[in-house]
């Protein structure tokens, strides 16, 4: 066997490496300048969700997804409420990486709710309406672009005519419809308006660049969603449960 054979399979395999984090790159890099393009367009759809219609009928940013989940809706809307999402390794490494400046920094992590709903108002988010076992609306104002980011609840009534410079608004949705006794459509939807231009342009560089992961852990509650209420809907239906 010749002494340089590692070094001739080492330099394919550098190759085939240089060249699959430089398509991720471009990738990458694409995304970034499309998503940042599309930026604000198309920011009107009222009558598609009455309640977002109500808090914030024109946006920035809107992005919406759903999921058909063989459970009753009501059983679905728990399942959503209920969620922990610290069971899924994705969304605990996107949340290890966004919480490493503070990690570095010797801060301590509060202990938090698991349950989806109890977690999300525990770090400042406010109920800003509800449809028992079927829709709640959850809002608040942000300047996610800042190194610490703090979610700030507003009420009800105040947060569509909130317009103080250098924030964001954000509201979002989760929603279960019934689309049969045991079946039902599972669907989240996010709206977000900034109340200045410097702030829509900072808002408009962070969605740019930190959105595929914002994404990716919207495409993992639906997943985790579907999995939990398929399942109590199976217990649900066994007899003496």
């Amino acid at each position: 066997m010749p002494k340089n054979r590692p070094r001739e399979l080492a330099s394919p395999l550098l190759l085939l490496l240089a060249t699959g984090l430089g398509v991720a790159v471009l990738s990458y890099a694409g995304y970034v300048a499309v998503t940042w393009y599309r930026f604000g367009r198309g920011a009107h759809a009222a009558g598609q969700d009455a309640l977002l219609d109500e808090f914030m009928p024109e946006y920035e940013v809107r992005e919406r997804h759903e999921i058909r989940v063989a459970a009753p809706a009501h059983v679905t809307f728990a399942a959503a409420r209920e969620l922990d999402l610290q069971r899924s390794p994705l969304v605990r490494a996107i949340f290890d990486l966004r919480t490493l400046p503070s990690r570095w920094r010797g801060e301590q992590e509060q202990e938090q709710p698991h349950g989806f709903l109890a977690h999300t108002l525990s770090i400042g988010w406010g109920i800003l309406a509800e449809i028992a076992d079927h829709e709640i609306a959850v809002g608040a104002v942000t300047q996610p672009w800042e190194p610490v980011g703090q979610f700030h609840s507003l009420p009800p009534a105040e947060f569509a005519g909130f317009d103080e410079p250098g924030y964001a608004k954000i509201v979002w949705t989760i929603v279960a419809e019934p689309i049969g006794p045991a079946e039902s459509l599972f669907r989240t939807e996010t709206r977000v308006r900034t109340t200045d231009a410097e702030s829509r342009a900072r808002f408009r560089r962070y969605w740019a660049m930190f959105s595929p992961g914002i994404l990716l852990i919207r495409y993992e509650v639906l997943r985790l969603v579907k999995s939990e209420a398929e399942r109590a809907a199976h217990r649900w239906r066994e007899p003496g449960s």
